[in-house]
C-alpha cells in the first residue's frame, strides 16, 4: 500500500496576500484559482511535487458553521493558532532569508531544536504557523 499526502488545507481570509507569500515568498507554483462569488480557492504547490498541493481556502465557508463558530475561528486565526503547516527547505538560511524579504512575520528565527531538527518559524498572511526544517 502506497499513500501520499495529496492536498492540505489552511485558512486564507485575503487570498492576494495569501497568494504573494505562497507563490513569491516560497516560491510555490499556482495551480488552480477557483472563485465562487466573493470566496477563492487557491491552489498552489511546490514546482517538483506536482502530486502535493497546499489549498488556500477561505475560513468558514461551510454553510454548516454557526455564525458563534465563524466568531471563534476569526478570534483563533488572529492569535495565530487556527491552523499550522510544516515545510522543509534544502538551504533554510537562504530560504528564511528569503521570505524576511517579502515582509513575512518573523516567529523564529533558524536554530537548533532539542528534538533534532533545525528550523525557523513565520506566519503567512492569515496567521497560520509556517514551520520549515532543514532537510536532513
Amino acid at each position: 500500500m502506497n499513500i501520499t499526502i495529496a492536498n492540505t488545507f489552511l485558512p486564507a481570509d485575503n487570498p492576494e496576500k495569501s497568494l504573494e507569500f505562497y507563490r513569491d515568498a516560497l516560491g510555490f507554483e499556482v495551480r488552480l484559482d477557483v472563485g465562487y462569488g466573493d470566496m477563492r480557492w487557491i491552489t498552489v504547490g511546490p514546482p517538483n511535487q506536482p502530486q502535493t498541493s497546499i489549498v488556500l481556502h477561505p475560513p468558514a465557508a461551510d454553510p454548516g458553521i454557526t455564525d458563534d463558530e465563524r466568531r471563534t475561528i476569526a478570534e483563533l486565526m488572529a492569535k495565530g493558532s487556527y491552523a499550522s503547516i510544516v515545510l522543509s527547505s534544502d538551504d533554510l538560511a537562504a530560504t528564511f532569508d528569503q521570505v524576511v524579504k517579502s515582509g513575512a512575520e518573523v516567529i523564529q528565527e533558524p536554530m537548533d531544536q532539542p528534538y533534532g531538527v533545525r528550523d525557523c518559524a513565520f506566519r503567512d498572511p492569515a496567521g497560520n504557523m509556517v514551520r520549515i526544517n532543514q532537510q536532513a
